[in-house]
């Protein structure tokens, strides 16, 4: 592991300064304040442990596993037990956005959860391919992101059906069916009874199967499908508020203020301007 290169927190940075798309050796320290910024951040520890408060809640990052968070959550490393570097890797909000990741993942992330990686047959693999993304940055940035992009679709995979009961293939097929009809008609005003047409099924009945799945129901699932979309025209169009509000499928935009402060705990004008700097 080449260390020449190794970056350490600056205690200076003011929030929000912008990393950009990285994938960096960092020296383990403790920070006497908080870092926020606006990218999706990936730490994978070679060996140790990191412990991060998150707002007020302490968590440990293990060794040998893939971690990820937004970086606009108030984070801050207050222990470590080795003082080897570890890897670090900053994606930008509008390219993590721009990869389609499932809407209940990108929500949580987006919320504030901390993902950790939970099979541990990834492990090498990890490690593998994050020594390449750190040799082969600025030089083939789009296959770097074209990768970022599938590991961490295997990422949300994961953490989306390890709780999952659900065991027969005509259930996922239910599923199946309902998450395509979603993602092509979330900006027209469909509702539940519209999808349970569709599946030729009682919409109560689709609702609890999806619940059972996803642990939320299709209306939730729908709300986040045109929030997802309101973000990423939000960062990539100069359209108004407003205007992004009804495209997205929404049909006011107190309901759509309402909505995306729920989800996002950001105002659509401050999550703009955070992110587009």
């Amino acid at each position: 592991m080449n260390t020449d290169n190794m970056n350490i927190f600056d205690e200076k940075r003011k929030e929000f300064t912008p990393y950009g798309l990285t994938c960096e050796l960092w020296q383990p320290n403790e920070m006497s304040k908080c870092d926020r910024h606006n990218e999706v951040e990936l730490n994978y520890l070679p060996k140790g442990e990191i412990t991060y408060i998150f707002n007020e809640s302490e968590i440990t990052i293990p060794s040998r596993t893939l971690s990820l968070f937004w970086g606009a959550i108030p984070h801050q490393i207050i222990n470590y037990n080795n003082t080897l570097p570890y890897y670090v890797c900053t994606i930008p909000t509008s390219i993590f956005l721009s990869w389609r990741l499932p809407s209940t993942f990108v929500n949580e992330v987006f919320a504030g959860k901390v993902f950790i990686e939970t099979l541990e047959t990834f492990s090498d693999y990890d490690e593998f391919i994050l020594k390449n993304w750190f040799n082969d940055i600025p030089q083939n940035t789009e296959l770097i992101i074209s990768e970022m992009n599938s590991r961490i679709l295997r990422l949300a995979n994961t953490a989306l059906y390890k709780n999952s009961t659900l065991n027969q293939n005509d259930d996922f097929q239910i599923l199946e069916k309902i998450i395509i009809y979603v993602a092509q008609n979330y900006m027209n005003p469909i509702n539940i009874q519209d999808i349970g047409n569709l599946i030729n099924l009682n919409p109560d009945y689709a609702n609890k199967i999806f619940k059972k799945a996803f642990n939320q129901t299709l209306y939730d699932y729908i709300i986040q499908e045109r929030i997802s979309h309101s973000k990423r025209m939000l960062l990539s169009s100069n359209n108004s508020i407003t205007e992004i509000a009804f495209e997205c499928g929404f049909n006011s935009i107190s309901r759509f203020n309402f909505m995306f402060k729920k989800y996002t705990g950001y105002s659509a004008r401050d999550f703009r301007k955070y992110n587009n700097k």
